[in-house]
């Protein structure tokens, strides 16, 4: 046996505990899903640089051909890579000074032996071969694959969108949240007359000779994985600015009046943005609308836009108040990932909400800018018909598990509760950009945000962020009477819950300070059946006993 067997044969041993493992939500792992979501030495001894895809594109058989060649730093001493791509996809070699890898598979999983451990500190780099027909996507973005159609005009239209499933579907990279590339460029090949668009700056357009036009893009900020994305059509392309940040659009020809229409609330947006969260983030790369078979997704500096020109989600109001149908949902709220998803990005996917509660926030942060405060809170209210309260935020960490889908509007209605308690608009804005400013670029946990917003004020947020993210049910706010008086306190799962709450006594707002303990009411004229809870500002059920 070689070093290599030997060492994959220890690394299946001390693993083989994970073989099935069942998680906080009673949802039962394998071996493949802790290969995919833990970090252990294969992965977490280097540290990746760059991604440089060089890509085929055959839309008549689907079919994808090139290699990535992965730019490292070796952090601690490294004698076997785990590298990920997906089964179905066949590897041609892989390349490391001059001299051809062997490498072991295992579910998604690639394990190669670098021959010689590589010491603390080098940077280095391999070039990994491949090809194959990549996973086809039934209903994108919601599964993940290739989205191979064609316009109304029979060209190929092509779009790629693989959050959750994993981008090591089509390309051989990291697959972890934990490790983004600082730069990437994709040089993407794809039948002369059409078009390919990929995150970052265009470089140029190389006409190969072959009946194929080989498009550059650069990206010259930390990106996902997930993020770096083909979009291949015959499109138009046009342009405008906001300030000195450039926007680039990419549309179907026939669609290109209807576009110039719809995108110019973009500005607005980023007037709104800039001003609640700070400056776009990678103002380096630029930031693009590229339409896509599919309804978007938040690809770094090449958005993808298929809400059909409409206002709302594809024309419906998912607050179900009517504020929603007043702007275009896929444009504001990918977008706004820019900022939460792209620029801060959870370490693992467990933390998601981070992503995706923080980004449905946005909505409401550009609803009032648009149309001011309250009609902001009604929104926010309204998108809690979307919540479940049936599990955890938070999923189950080192098996690449997201919790659950009420992380996007109880995500967001979780910060316009710590927004209520904070009961001071000018210091709420100014946490949040020195949030986003703090850790931009940055993969961060959930304890660094909560660590971060408890430190802006004396109010304790513990218990509040443990009850909404590791518990699914909300905090109830009770009231009873007893001998004349009335009483309050929380009903939670959380020890020694507290979190002050707004109510209405006879129209009067007051504020109270509940814990777990009965305390007593010392209005003495309320009355229970008046007694009312400030519901647009705080989430919470309400029991009067």
């Amino acid at each position: 046996m070689n070093k290599y067997i030997l060492l994959l044969i220890a690394l299946l041993s001390s693993t083989a505990q994970f073989a099935q493992v069942v998680g906080s939500n009673h949802t039962e792992y394998t071996r493949a899903d802790t290969l995919r979501g833990s970090l252990r030495p294969e992965r977490s001894n280097f540290d990746v640089l760059k991604y440089h895809l060089k890509l085929k594109v055959e839309p008549e058989d689907q079919y994808i051909s090139g290699s990535n060649t992965i730019t490292f730093e070796v952090v601690d001493e490294l004698s076997v890579m785990q590298l990920d791509l997906f089964s179905n996809m066949e590897i041609d070699s892989i390349i490391h000074q001059g001299v051809k890898l062997n490498y072991e598979r295992e579910y998604n999983a690639v394990f190669i032996d670098l021959k010689e451990a590589l010491g603390k500190g080098i940077t280095d780099s391999i070039r990994f071969y491949y090809h194959g027909n990549p996973i086809v996507a039934e209903n994108a973005p919601w599964d993940g694959g290739f989205v191979w159609s064609e316009d109304k005009d029979g060209n190929p239209w092509i779009g790629v969108a693989v959050q959750g499933t994993g981008a090591s579907l089509w390309y051989p990279n990291k697959d972890h949240q934990s490790d983004e590339p600082e730069e990437a460029r994709l040089d993407i090949a794809v039948p002369n007359g059409l078009m390919n668009v990929s995150n970052g700056r265009f470089v140029r357009e190389t006409d190969l000779g072959n009946g194929f036009t080989e498009w550059s893009w650069e990206v010259t900020n930390p990106i996902n994985n997930y993020n770096l994305i083909l979009n291949i059509g015959n499109y138009s392309h046009f342009s405008d600015s906001y300030n000195e940040l450039k926007l680039d659009y990419y549309v179907l020809p026939y669609n290109l009046e209807k576009a110039k229409i719809q995108f110019e609330e973009v500005k607005g947006m980023m007037a709104c943005f800039y001003e609640k969260m700070g400056p776009y983030p990678f103002e380096e790369d630029g930031f693009k609308l590229v339409e896509t078979p599919y309804l978007g997704m938040e690809h770094q500096s090449a958005v993808a836009y298929g809400n059909e020109y409409k206002k709302g989600y594809l024309g419906r109001d998912l607050s179900g108040t009517g504020i929603g149908l007043n702007w275009d949902y896929i444009i504001i709220h990918e977008s706004g990932h820019e900022w939460y998803g792209n620029s801060i990005t959870s370490r693992d996917i467990a933390d998601m909400w981070i992503q995706e509660g923080f980004t449905s926030y946005t909505e409401a942060i550009y609803v009032e800018c648009r149309w001011g405060k309250e009609k902001a809170l009604e929104y926010l209210q309204g998108v809690r018909r979307g919540i479940g309260n049936k599990n955890t935020i938070i999923g189950d960490y080192g098996v690449n598990a997201e919790g659950s889908g009420d992380m996007y509007f109880k995500g967001a209605n979780l910060l316009n509760t710590i927004r209520s308690i904070y009961d001071n608009d000018s210091l709420w804005w100014e946490t949040l950009r020195n949030y986003t400013k703090t850790y931009k670029h940055q993969v961060i946990t959930t304890q660094d945000t909560e660590a971060f917003f408890n430190d802006a004020i004396d109010t304790d947020l513990s218990p509040i962020f443990d009850q909404y993210l590791r518990n699914s049910a909300l905090p109830v706010l009770q009231f009873k009477k007893d001998k004349g008086n009335i009483f309050y306190r929380w009903k939670a799962d959380v020890t020694n819950f507290k979190m002050p709450v707004d109510v209405f006594i006879n129209s009067k707002e007051i504020r109270l300070t509940p814990d777990k303990e009965w305390k007593k009411l010392e209005n003495k004229k309320a009355k229970l059946d008046q007694i009312q809870l400030n519901e647009l500002e705080f989430y919470v059920a309400l029991q009067k006993l």
